[in-house]
């Protein structure tokens, strides 16, 4: 089955065709960072606007590339949320005109979904999984029991994991995109350097606002020309890790997975994809952890295409489905 699926929930300007949702035929992603730098982060009217812009040309390079037409496809879908209204707008009327000049269903996708099922792409992973939802907008673990037999059982009470990076790098002084940037200038800083707070909270619970907090008032102990930039960032990302490093294998063990799955925009943070890495290791071996490619990790739209394959919001009629801002 070969799926066009598109993604406009934010910056990027995506569409890919992946066949039996694990295959990707091709891929073309249009990014605005570079527009949005100078803001300091994503203005939605500018975002919709670009979208308008790039949608087209993505379409035509995606079949271009593919050496595909559209009457070829099985189906077309798009992400219709959580997301900027605006920017989801022109992604799912695109999919959706398509569907109807072609006469082939539409598929309404949920953007965090997407990101589940960007794991498997180019893999061979099949649920039952534990899924760790690392983005700007979520921190979420969810117990996949099945495609479709799926239930959070913890997510952040406060700010999200990329949220709080984007923050604490604004407050370094970093520019945008921030939470990438803090990234890279951490593997030059000591992890142990500063004595970081996880947060005490409830079992199904996140909070990151309190970390935040404390590298604030940490930061504000130094001259800001003398700020140990590197080993902030360092002990900041160190204590992020380990925190959401324990509350996983905290379920992990009790639903008695032996499989970790890692999804969202952060899953590419590199000390994050090592920490997970290493459970592989230090666990005696009890764990198969799974990452997306990098390139799949932020959005794109074969992640949409694999999630039209393997769990659609809806299979009937989803062509009357409005999109949405929150999930």
């Amino acid at each position: 089955m070969l799926i066009c699926g598109i993604e406009s929930s934010c910056d990027e300007t995506a569409c890919a065709i992946v066949e039996d949702g694990r295959y990707v035929i091709s891929n073309t992603v249009a990014s605005q960072i570079k527009t949005h730098m100078q803001f300091g982060g994503v203005v939605p009217e500018i975002a919709a606007r670009e979208h308008l812009e790039s949608i087209n040309f993505v379409i035509d390079e995606t079949f271009k590339k593919a050496g595909k037409s559209p009457s070829e496809m099985d189906a077309f879908a798009a992400t219709m949320g959580p997301g900027l209204v605006g920017s989801l707008l022109v992604g799912a009327n695109a999919a959706k005109a398509m569907s109807l000049v072609y006469n082939k269903p539409f598929v309404a996708v949920d953007h965090l979904q997407a990101h589940v099922c960007a794991n498997f792409i180019d893999s061979t992973i099949e649920p039952p999984f534990l899924c760790l939802l690392v983005s700007g907008g979520h921190t979420q673990l969810i117990k996949i029991a099945g495609f479709e037999n799926q239930e959070i059982v913890a997510e952040t009470i406060d700010d999200a994991v990329g949220e709080v990076y984007d923050k604490v790098a604004r407050l370094l002084g970093l520019p945008y995109p921030g939470g990438i940037l803090l990234d890279k200038t951490a593997h030059s800083g000591n992890p142990h350097a500063f004595d970081l707070p996880i947060a005490k909270v409830g079992k199904n619970e996140f909070s990151f606002s309190g970390l935040k907090s404390a590298t604030a008032r940490l930061i504000e102990t130094f001259d800001k020309k003398n700020i140990p930039t590197e080993d902030i960032c360092a002990s900041f990302q160190h204590t992020v890790a380990e925190t959401l490093v324990q509350k996983t294998l905290m379920f992990a063990k009790e639903f008695e997975y032996d499989k970790i799955v890692l999804a969202g925009g952060v899953a590419a943070n590199s000390e994050i994809r090592r920490r997970f890495s290493d459970l592989e290791k230090v666990e005696n071996g009890n764990y198969i952890v799974n990452f997306p490619d990098i390139k799949y990790c932020t959005d794109n739209a074969a992640m949409v295409a694999s999630c039209a394959y393997f769990n659609p919001i809806k299979t009937h009629d989803s062509i009357t489905m409005e999109v949405y801002s929150r999930g």
